[in-house]
């Protein structure tokens, strides 16, 4: 039995959605303060975390993609007749009660009958719920509760899931947090967030008054359909404590407006004819028709975006966001917040837009005052997790094969696991790239899967691309890539350059060169420095010269290292070993960074020449030999300006072929698994570690190529360190040739005088 929870746990850690942190907060801190009951419900600056317990206690601490909560204490009396989910039967009496009217006709007898168990629902709807699941206390918000108990979804009451207790743990802390507008949740498909966030605002606008909540998806009929199939329902299905008196019809079309609000049925208030005056107090939940200026002007309590990631043109998520972001704030002061979630489109069909937007959800990622980009905390849950069919009784899902089938929370038995189940509906599509992406979005395991894009879009072998990108996403990073930055040793210019590894450094590398290779520049008989080792390999740069544009944009400054085929042993061969994907606050800090680069490696590097100041930076600080001329022509052929400078133009289209070429057979030699064994063995993956770079080549346009920074400078760092053997021409000349002519007319050939 040990050895058997002891497996369990392990693989419950290697598919683990959160940690916990037994350390983040010491014991004695959290005793002290738990019998003071003073832990104050919200985001606690002194410990970096948010508490979601109501109670003034809390107990353990989870991190939760880098956002860290405080869960109440263990409650006392935990439930644990059943040692899993069940709800608690609504008794038949109560079900016949429809309105407080009804309530207000019954005798004291029968209210005291009953009030303690409306009292609790109260309070588990307020404060969340624990109970016994598989010999595991177990605690879910009060909002989950309210989705469980009381919601009624396609298939009755929905069943318990571990992935969706985190959902909604993870949704608690961005209303509790002050500095969040709320969630950004990646999901797959037929994970149930539609009816959860339907659930979600059913809860609150019952609870709320003089307040509004709205409802968008990707248009305006989903959008509706909402509302209608999935909020009037669970509106109409909670008990009368918990439902309002509201106007209008119990099948509302466009909007249901609440008179007053839910009053909590308490022993001393249970006798009141009424627990608030009928007034109209205007608690509105509306849908509206998908547009970008949708709610603008007006104030939301809550808003629910469904299906954010498939929203497509003319309209775009996150201009649409901008605009109702500011319907959840009042100056600083955040008043509302949003839950967003969707599975992701093919890029160009609104992909592109959430990928950013979830990208922007980074909690790791905050401004000085302490918000996202988006002012979102971003949630993504594998397919694993929530997958039909493969989900225990007790809400876990049946990661790989049972030795013994497991009973599933529908009853049925599961003799294998999702994984491989998973793996065996890839295997079956890998011949057809588009239908694998599409499953891959659907239903993925990572955040690459969920935004892939399809293969029709890609001028490269986008098959290889997302293979090397998963493989990229098993390796323990930092056991791969370093962070970090270059500076001069003492801060003097033309000496030494010295490498810093540093969280936020501006430079992503996988091999630093050994001390003897380093900063090798030598001279030449004539005083020039000439990079000492451009046997070994050489950069490709695309640069940008204006330190700043209005609105902050602009496109970035991107550099690329990349390996020769050499024999030094000491390096890699055949390998991007640098990534630098920036804009630096200023043009002259990048152009110093490239420069910095290129010296503590010794090697040359080939840079975009249609922006020129980096080349007369390179020139004017003596280091023009390590700047290379363009690679298909002859020196004798090039203008005045690329003798002087070096560099090689984007604007031909003989170069823009010849680029993309560079990186389209790069990535089949190099990139993914090869199974035709022709450049290696096919079980090997390949070495492309900088995901940023196979991402951009992923949706690379050879005809829009001004926002591919990082495919411009890669394919330049290939077409540096390949041989090019360029020939001389010569002009045409006329060649006169006198052939001798013979008369063959007799037996006798007789020559022929001109």
């Amino acid at each position: 039995m040990d050895l058997l929870r002891v497996r369990s746990r392990r693989m419950e850690d290697k598919y683990a959605l959160y940690r916990i942190l037994d350390d983040h907060i010491s014991a004695q801190t959290i005793r002290q303060k738990n019998k003071a009951k003073s832990w104050k419900y919200g985001y606690d600056k002194e410990y970096d975390v948010v508490v979601i317990s109501k109670t003034g206690e809390i107990g353990q601490v989870y991190e939760i993609e880098g956002l860290i909560i405080a869960l109440p204490k263990v409650f006392e009396n935990i439930e644990s007749v059943n040692n899993k989910w069940i709800p608690s039967e609504y008794p038949k009496e109560l079900q016949r009660i429809k309105t407080f009217f009804d309530w207000n006709r019954f005798d004291n007898e029968f209210k005291s009958k009953y009030v303690d168990y409306i009292e609790e629902e109260f309070d588990r709807r307020d404060k969340g719920y624990w109970f016994l699941n598989n010999g595991k206390p177990t605690y879910i918000t009060g909002t989950h509760y309210m989705y469980l108990q009381w919601s009624k979804i396609d298939i009755g009451l929905p069943d318990f899931r571990e992935a969706n207790r985190i959902f909604y743990i993870h949704w608690a802390a961005c209303v509790a947090d002050s500095r969040s507008f709320g969630q950004c949740y990646l999901k797959n498909r037929r994970s149930g967030f539609s009816f959860m966030s339907s659930a979600e605002i059913s809860d609150t606008a019952t609870l709320s008054s003089n307040s509004k909540l709205g409802i968008q998806s990707k248009s305006g009929s989903d959008a509706k359909t909402m509302f209608t199939d999935k909020v009037v329902p669970i509106v109409n299905n909670y008990p009368f404590f918990f439902k309002p008196l509201r106007d209008g019809m119990d099948t509302p079309k466009t909007e249901i407006s609440f008179r007053l609000p839910a009053s909590k049925i308490t022993k001393k208030n249970m006798n009141e004819e009424n627990t608030g005056t009928i007034e109209g107090l205007d608690t509105i939940i509306d849908w509206k028709n998908t547009a970008d200026n949708s709610y603008d002007g007006e104030k939301l309590l809550r808003l629910i975006e469904d299906e954010a990631g498939k929203v497509e043109k003319p309209n775009n998520i996150l201009n649409g966001w901008r605009i109702r972001k500011t319907c959840l704030r009042l100056g600083s002061k955040i008043i509302g917040k949003c839950m967003m979630g969707s599975t992701s489109n093919a890029l160009a069909k609104g992909g592109e837009n959430y990928k950013k937007m979830f990208n922007d959800s980074n909690v790791s990622l905050r401004s000085k005052n302490g918000q996202t980009k988006s002012g979102l905390y971003s949630l993504f849950i594998p397919m694993e997790w929530n997958f039909e069919g493969y989900i225990d009784e007790f809400g876990f899902p049946v990661f790989e094969d049972p030795k013994k089938p497991v009973l599933g929370i529908d009853g049925e038995m599961i003799d294998i696991g999702v994984i491989t189940y998973w793996e065996n509906e890839v295997s079956a599509l890998k011949n057809d790239p588009d239908a694998l992406n599409e499953f891959y979005r659907q239903f993925p395991r990572t955040t690459s899967h969920a935004f892939r894009d399809e293969s029709k879009q890609s001028l490269f072998n986008l098959t290889k691309i997302y293979q090397q990108i998963d493989h990229n996403e098993s390796l323990i990073k930092d056991r791969v890539l370093t962070r970090g930055g270059f500076s001069w040793k003492n801060g003097v210019e033309d000496s030494e350059v010295i490498w810093t590894p540093e969280n936020n450094g501006r430079f992503l590398v996988s091999w630093i060169p050994p001390t003897t290779l380093r900063n090798k520049v030598v001279k030449d008989r004539h005083g020039n420095r000439q990079p000492g080792n451009k046997h070994i390999g050489a950069f490709g740069c695309d640069p940008y010269d204006i330190s700043g544009v209005v609105g902050g944009g602009g496109s970035n400054g991107a550099l690329h290292g990349k390996t020769k085929f050499h024999l030094e042993s000491e390096a890699p061969t055949g390998q991007f070993f640098l990534e630098y994907v920036t804009r630096t606050q200023t043009a002259e800090i990048f152009f110093e960074d490239v420069l910095m680069a290129c010296i503590f490696y010794g090697m040359p590097i080939l840079i975009e020449n249609n922006k020129t100041r980096l080349l007369y930076h390179f020139k004017n600080r003596g280091y023009r030999a390590f700047s290379l001329n363009r690679p298909d022509k002859h020196v004798s052929k090039l203008s005045k300006t690329e003798l002087e400078l070096g560099g090689i133009p984007n604007s031909s289209e003989d170069v823009k072929q010849a680029h993309a070429s560079a990186i389209g057979s790069y990535t089949e030699e190099n990139v993914g698994y090869d199974l035709e064994g022709t450049y290696r063995d096919p079980d090997e993956m390949g070495n492309m570690y900088f995901t940023k770079t196979l991402e951009d080549w992923a949706r690379f346009d050879i005809n829009n190529r001004t926002k591919h920074d990082a495919s411009i400078s890669s394919g330049l760092a290939i077409m540096a360190t390949r041989e090019y053997i360029v020939k001389q021409q010569t002009e045409n000349t006329k060649i006169l040739l006198n052939f001798a002519r013979y008369d063959n007319s007799s037996s006798k050939s007789q020559f022929k005088r001109q």
